[in-house]
């Protein structure tokens, strides 16, 4: 080998995917690449819910070394090629089949620069995040789960447990570096390339591999997280006043309900999480009340966290991904959770056809940023749907009776990545501006394996 590669037996070559040239790989990336007949392979065969076998892993440790990867990747088109930070997206398109994939997680520095201001690399996860951000009393709406890396839901949306008081984790980005299609390392903020800025807040996939981010936090200190089991007899009555208990709630109120599958006038239980920015008991007990009015309770907790706490709680450090598979799952905005949606969603559920169903509260701040501020634009939404189930299930027949009530879709949860997913991901003006995008930055399509936006248009000057 002349490019530095490490010395590989005749066994793990033979293990080598078509279509990549393996002899050709930048000597500054070829001491830590991965192949499939490489001892680290194993961490790339699985993603939080999908299966995976890549035939070729970069792992970049600097922007340069993230061109060099692009560069690579732009002569090697023939094959998929996936971005991974943490692996922990819903439909696991940071990995692939056979193709090539750049993983940044090398790329994680979490970097206090003086007041609020944090330089992030797409490689942490927001457990590393909230580990330096919790000293300073700090925080980033980010998510709610510890183990997601930053690059890919930064680039997306971000909806986290501050989501109605301090609005969406993009919300709070102030620039971003990003290794464009043609390996040009490009810095876009709303005073440069603002346009690119713009594409990186809701659809930054599309447009290159993220290397920095530099967010604004916001000061959050100790607060209130409720873990409260609802024993639910009538499902359609207690999504129903759900959602108008979060609507009406303060702003400083955030929450989550997980549901299942349930016969109809059988008891099912109901798991809420609901974060209340406040470590003063007696602003908790109030602000929560109505919530815990919502219906009968089997099971509550209510204690004071930090932010570190709360994004960490249902994370655990050194946990393996092993999803099998493909992942069927479905996403979908909802301004309101009315009689209509609530009795069409508890029909869904009482069919069985999904197990597993979350409600994640928007609204509040997140609608405070007008719609075509930023790519994602569906900002007059309280409620994110999020629903898992199996082609065999009828989820899908199931999920088309609800659309009647749906206003928009977020693309971390949704697993079909179809033309129609960008039609329900975008509004209309926003896929045009998005198209004329990616004929400037991407024209030929680099970037096209995590909902592929056409390139179109005219290319924004």
């Amino acid at each position: 080998m002349t490019n530095g590669a490490p010395f590989r037996a005749d066994a793990a070559l033979a293990r080598r995917r078509p279509g990549i040239d393996y002899e050709a790989v930048p000597a500054s990336l070829a001491a830590r690449a991965v192949e499939p007949g490489d001892a680290g392979y194993h961490r790339y065969t699985a993603s939080y819910l999908r299966s995976a076998a890549p035939g070729l892993v970069l792992r970049p440790q600097t922007p340069a070394e993230t061109q060099d990867a692009v560069r690579f990747a732009d002569r090697h088109r023939t094959v998929p090629l996936g971005i991974f930070s943490a692996g922990h997206g819903l439909s696991g398109r940071s990995l692939n089949h056979g193709g090539l994939v750049i993983d940044v997680s090398a790329i994680n520095h979490v970097d206090p620069l003086g007041g609020a201001r944090v330089r992030i690399g797409p490689g942490a996860r927001w457990i590393d995040v909230a580990r330096v951000l919790t000293p300073l009393r700090l925080a980033i709406s980010s998510g709610d789960y510890g183990g997601v890396g930053v690059g890919g839901l930064a680039t997306a949306g971000g909806i986290g447990w501050f989501a109605r008081e301090h609005g969406l984790t993009i919300d709070h980005l102030r620039s971003v570096d990003i290794v464009t299609a043609a390996g040009e390392l490009v810095h876009a903020s709303a005073n440069e390339n603002p346009d690119l800025f713009w594409g990186m807040r809701g659809a930054g996939a599309n447009f290159g591999v993220a290397v920095s981010f530099e967010f604004e936090a916001v000061p959050v200190g100790r607060v209130a997280l409720a873990q409260i089991t609802f024993a639910v007899t009538d499902l359609a009555t207690f999504i129903e006043r759900w959602g108008a208990a979060i609507e009406a709630a303060d702003r400083s109120v955030s929450g989550t309900v997980l549901l299942g599958a349930s016969r109809p006038g059988s008891t099912t239980y109901a798991m809420a999480s609901v974060v209340i920015d406040s470590d003063q008991p007696d602003v908790v007990a109030e602000r929560l009340r109505p919530v815990l009015e919502v219906d009968r309770i089997a099971q509550q907790s209510v204690s004071l966290a930090t932010y570190e706490e709360v994004i960490g709680a249902f994370f655990e450090e050194g946990s393996v991904q092993q999803g099998q598979g493909e992942p069927h799952s479905h996403s979908a905005f909802v301004r309101h959770l009315g009689a209509g949606t609530s009795t069409q969603i508890a029909a869904l559920l009482e069919s069985g056809a999904s197990p597993f169903f979350t409600i994640r509260s928007v609204g509040g701040a997140v609608a405070d940023v007008p719609s075509a501020d930023t790519a994602y634009g569906w900002r007059d939404a309280n409620f994110s749907l999020i629903a898992f189930g199996s082609p065999s299930s009828g989820i899908d027949q199931w999920w088309g009776r609800l659309a009647p009530h749906f206003e928009g879709m977020y693309l971390s949860f949704e697993s079909d990545t179809g033309p129609d997913s960008l039609v329900r991901a975008f509004p209309p003006a926003h896929l045009e501006r998005l198209r004329g995008l990616k004929r400037r930055y991407d024209p030929s399509g680099l970037f096209r394996d995590n909902f592929y936006v056409e390139p179109g248009g005219s290319p924004l000057a």
